[in-house]
């Protein structure tokens, strides 16, 4: 580790120390300003003297706490969002703590404001710094200051693109100073030249050595003292999810399909239960118009129910509004019928007819504003679907499918997805496919109220009616 990253490390903690105190004098000072105390005159006498040592043992605890939830963890590469989550939680358990205590020892004092603020500036601050900090190294990087001056070893893609990401992103904090396209014998003699000219700090091996090989480069950069990155591409592919575990003190890789494992599936699963029960009771006339509506124009069924393919290529039984004549569906794969129709997704496994005949009257407006698929929110509340996911696939078009495009039966098809807010009936299928992988590879609370709240705009959007 540099010494400017070690020093920024230590900083953080008398900072975030004068950031959780500062936060409960701010929190005070406001809660006892002339301004304030006219719009909610005090009722309880808590003078600062009396105040300031109870806000600067809760600092410390706060401190001590950020250092139990990985606060100040050191790694390099950590996400803002990861540090945020981590100070939020912190900070809430100290507020949880004063709280009993508080309560344990019967010390109360009537101003919920002072506690919630607090905990506010709390946050606030201890993220600010955090942020401060990144930037100040991310200035030292650009001109150099800090960044770590790597030789670099291989010649692939994986290499060629290390090698330009670290040239073109300086405070990224990387800064290639030798490159060794193949790990010639000549190498580790000037490999070791480079450390004792103090010009090098680490060496990264982006290509597949052989064991031999690889044990030799990591003797001499251990004898040398130059830290060791493994960056070989095992599996020929890009890999954004993944995890290292140790097992008998070898480092295993797991390649996850999908982020949304855990907790995160828990409460994937939560949400759309809640929300999903929730529209249907609201829905519920809505539902009964449509239903009458459908009668009326074309006579029953109300519903159209055939196999879909969800999660891991599992059939699930599909429900909608019915918005084609009776018998429609098999009239899609009918070769006399499918050569007199123009087909959008030619060249695809996907067929979508241009101004199909077998839409209803009402199912056209059905269509047009996405009231057909409505029926799948019980289909949500049942667990074959989620709100948000890729689109649910056709049992012919899965057929269809080449290795790659399996990927997106990694999770449940939603109502409503990345690809559809993305361009709905317009987009080219080769790109629905890269967008629900994206969302499958990069899943998130996040992403899925995103993909939530630009569904009606989606929807709104007039496009063509096929």
């Amino acid at each position: 580790m540099k010494r400017s990253e070690l020093f920024f490390s230590v900083a953080t903690v008398p900072l975030d120390y004068i950031a959780l105190l500062a936060a409960a004098l701010l929190a005070h000072r406001i809660r006892f300003s002339p301004q304030f105390v006219e719009l909610r005159p005090v009722i309880f006498k808590l003078p600062l003297e009396t105040y300031f040592p109870w806000a600067a043992l809760a600092a410390l605890c706060g401190v001590l706490l950020f250092a139990f939830s990985g606060v100040y963890r050191i790694a390099p590469g950590r996400k803002f969002g990861e540090e945020f989550s981590r100070i939020a939680l912190a900070c809430s358990t100290l507020l949880a703590g004063v709280l009993l205590v508080m309560f344990s020892t019967r010390y109360l004092f009537e101003s919920r404001f002072i506690l919630v603020t607090s905990w506010f500036f709390a946050v606030f601050f201890a993220a600010g710094i955090r942020l401060l900090i990144r930037a100040a190294q991310r200035q030292l990087y650009r001109i150099g200051v800090g960044a770590h001056r790597v030789a670099l070893i291989g010649q692939g893609v994986i290499a060629a693109e290390l090698a330009n990401e670290f040239q073109s992103r300086p405070t990224l904090g990387y800064r290639v100073v030798e490159r060794f396209p193949d790990f010639t014998p000549a190498v580790p003699g000037q490999l070791q030249q480079l450390a004792q000219d103090d010009k090098i700090d680490e060496v990264v091996q982006a290509t597949a050595l052989s064991q031999q090989q690889t044990l030799e480069l990591v003797s001499q950069l251990q004898e040398v003292h130059l830290d060791y990155t493994y960056a070989a591409d095992l599996l020929g592919t890009k890999l954004n999810n993944f995890q290292v575990v140790i097992q008998a003190g070898i480092p295993l890789v797991e390649v996850k399909r999908t982020r949304l494992r855990g907790w995160g599936r828990v409460w994937k699963r939560g949400f759309d239960v809640v929300i999903a029960g929730l529209l249907i009771v609201v829905l519920s006339p809505v539902l009964l118009v449509i239903s009458i509506a459908i009668v009326t124009d074309s006579g029953f069924p109300v519903f159209f129910t055939y196999w879909r393919v969800g999660e891991r290529a599992k059939r699930f039984r599909f429900i909608k509004f019915r918005s084609m004549v009776n018998g429609a569906h098999q009239l899609r794969y009918d070769p006399k019928f499918v050569a007199q129709q123009e087909n959008l997704r030619a060249g695809t496994p996907m067929i979508k007819f241009k101004n199909d005949p077998r839409v209803t009257r009402v199912g056209r407006f059905l269509r047009r504003w996405s009231l057909d698929e409505l029926p799948q929110l019980l289909l949500v509340v049942a667990g074959s679907m989620s709100l948000v996911g890729p689109r649910p696939h056709e049992v012919e078009e899965v057929a269809c499918y080449s290795g790659g495009q399996r990927q997106i039966l990694a999770m449940r098809p939603g109502m409503t997805g990345l690809a559809q807010v993305s361009g709905r009936s317009d987009l080219d299928f080769n790109e629905e496919v890269k967008l629900d992988s994206f969302y499958i590879q990069n899943w998130s609370p996040w992403l899925d109220l995103q993909i939530l709240l630009k569904t009606p705009a989606a929807v709104l959007r007039r496009r063509r009616c096929v």
